[in-house]
């Protein structure tokens, strides 16, 4: 709780995370609202299709300074020595990030409410998206952190951050299947985050999305734990 109290605390004392909010509400909503009057339906499908797409550049934002910043300005050696375990230390640092960002994902509620003014859109979809919104968002953060563990710059933390994103998003595309082997087939269209978000979007609570997401943070904050570890032997 001290970790992610600190944590929690440090996006808001500087302007960063209220313009942060602000562009994303700014950019969603002209993204959506762009399409959504074309299409002329009473329902959230686009803007649940664009938000992997935008979280894709703000969550690597969010997590790019947490452990670069640490050791820049040589503070995770002091932070090491607090009576907290490796665990509960990437545990804080990761439950104040999706926090965060949850927050700025429910600041998007207004376009729920604007669509139900203007139609009566399926309530299932908008459930499910959301539900889809947080799972993906804390998979992107523990990605995200992890990359940010293995560097001490924030831009190459940020960049690189994105890169694995993308991938790990792609990789179960149709794009990617048709051209891999078709024994890969089944492997990477499990794999790919992409894959799990579409049936979740759709209204579809499957145990096995759930389960595979909370496989992928629980495999990303494992390696972030052992990146803080193996920094104690150097």
């Amino acid at each position: 709780m001290a970790v992610f109290k600190k944590e929690f605390k440090s996006f808001f004392i500087s302007p960063i995370a209220y313009v942060f909010i602000v562009v994303y509400l700014v950019v969603t909503n002209f993204l959506f609202f762009q399409g959504f009057f074309l299409i002329n339906q009473a329902d959230m499908r686009g803007y649940f299709g664009l938000l992997p797409w935008i979280l894709l550049f703000f969550v690597p934002a969010i997590t790019m300074r947490s452990w670069a910043e640490e050791k820049k300005v040589k503070t995770l050696e002091l932070l090491q020595t607090w009576p907290v375990s490796d665990m509960q230390v990437v545990m804080g640092k990761f439950l104040a990030a999706f926090c965060f960002l949850a927050i700025a994902i429910l600041s998007s509620i207004t376009i729920p409410v604007t669509v139900a003014l203007l139609g009566s859109p399926d309530p299932g979809p908008i459930i499910g998206g959301y539900l889809s919104a947080f799972l993906m968002g804390a998979a992107y953060l523990s990605i995200g952190l992890w990359i940010s563990s293995i560097t001490e710059n924030q831009i190459n933390a940020f960049i690189l951050g994105v890169v694995a994103i993308f991938i790990l998003f792609i990789i179960g595309s149709q794009f990617v299947t048709l051209a891999a082997p078709q024994a890969l087939i089944p492997i990477l269209t499990f794999i790919g985050l992409g894959n799990h978000f579409e049936s979740v979007e759709r209204g579809v609570i499957d145990s096995r999305d759930i389960i595979y997401y909370l496989s992928v943070i629980s495999f990303f904050l494992f390696l972030n734990v052992q990146s803080l570890g193996s920094r104690k032997w150097e």
